[in-house]
């Protein structure tokens, strides 16, 4: 039994380290489906900029701005926090009529992320910049952000967007969250208090990573996917991953994948709410909280404040919910179960989904937190 428990826990390990985002060209690729952290991204501007202008208020002249975006994964979403900070600097800066700092950026993710394409499109990046910007120096730092990635004292600003919701590894103590592939109405009590345990040491150890890497009166900006109320078997939760677990129940039923393989199975990954992320900030103490605020976005990418002409379709909704969800993470889901089952388990998901979605609209919850380095 033990051998099991050890062979189950390095499986688990095993599907963290090789998380990523789908870099597939086609259409459930990530670069595809990520419409729903663009919007993301878009409703954040405001607290960017802000940052941004708070850093070169305190620290101007700066010589050289050192940013990083932590999860940066692939695709157009890769640049845009550096183009909006370009922005602010350049506008801030001829209004000031000071001379442009230059600009370092860091863009962090798994060694497994496909960095390739990132760096292919950084000419075309910069083409697009066009001269009245300042000079901007574009690196790629591979590793996991749940460890050291940057030099002490050495970063003036950190940015990540709804990447933090992923565990540094699968909670231990799942053995009785049996049919479920996530937290859910049936789990027992043990499992949500792993899952939260998991959370507060993670999120907790990011906080004092950054802190010693970021210089005294830094910003950090970070967006995480989250629930909007205590209860950690509410529906913005856990609704997404139950639909999972239902779609891989309906392989079960077919023969195609072993029900022990779906008992042994949990998703690294954990949606907390406000009240948890405000207290692990305060307890861990390196930073000041300056705003936390909760924005919602429908499941499905193309419904969205930025198109009123949206109407509800039930199997493309199901379908533009199922390439998203398998964009972030069919890496880790191969891990476990055969490739070849993945096609037809997101064809019973995107069913599934917009079975759900046609009789209820159910929300993501994203919460943003912006603060300052003590």
């Amino acid at each position: 039994m033990q051998k099991l428990h050890e062979i189950k826990q390095a499986m688990a390990m095993a599907s963290v380290n090789v998380l990523c985002m789908n870099p597939r060209d086609k259409d459930i690729s990530y670069a595809n489906n990520s419409s729903i952290q663009k919007n993301m991204l878009l409703k954040t501007r405001s607290f960017l900029e802000d940052a941004i202008k708070d850093i070169l208020s305190k620290f101007m002249p700066v010589t050289c701005m050192k940013v990083a975006d932590l999860g940066c994964a692939l695709g157009p979403n890769a640049f845009f926090p550096t183009n909006e900070i370009l922005d602010t600097i350049t506008r801030i800066s001829q209004q000031s009529h000071r001379e442009l700092p230059e600009l370092q950026v860091f863009l962090n993710d798994l060694p497994q992320n496909d960095f390739n394409t990132v760096f292919r499109s950084v000419p075309d990046f910069k083409k697009d910049m066009g001269d009245l910007r300042g000079p901007c120096f574009i690196a790629g730092v591979p590793g996991s952000f749940y460890e050291r990635i940057f030099p002490s004292r050495s970063m003036h600003f950190i940015h990540s967007s709804t990447s933090l919701q992923w565990l540094s590894k699968v909670p231990k103590g799942l053995e009785n969250n049996k049919g479920n592939i996530y937290m859910s109405k049936s789990s027992s009590s043990d499992v949500f208090k792993a899952y939260s345990e998991q959370f507060q040491m993670d999120f907790s150890n990011f906080l004092r990573l950054r802190s010693k890497e970021m210089i005294d009166g830094g910003r950090m900006l970070l967006s995480l996917m989250g629930r909007s109320i205590t209860d950690p078997a509410s529906k913005d939760c856990c609704s997404l991953w139950d639909l999972l677990t239902k779609s891989f129940l309906d392989l079960v039923a077919k023969g195609l994948v072993q029900e022990s393989d779906v008992d042994s199975f949990n998703i690294p990954y954990y949606n907390p709410c406000r009240e948890e992320v405000i207290e692990i900030i305060e307890n861990e103490g390196s930073f000041n909280l300056d705003k936390i605020e909760i924005f919602e976005e429908n499941w499905d990418s193309e419904d969205n404040d930025y198109n009123p002409n949206f109407i509800f379709e039930k199997n493309k909704s199901g379908q533009n919910v199922a390439k998203t969800i398998r964009a972030v993470s069919e890496s880790i889901l191969a891990t476990q179960f055969q490739e070849i089952i993945i096609d037809e388990l997101f064809t019973r998901y995107a069913q599934h989904v917009g079975e759900h979605l046609s009789h209820e609209k159910t929300k993501a919850i994203i919460i943003v937190i912006l603060m300052t380095m003590k």
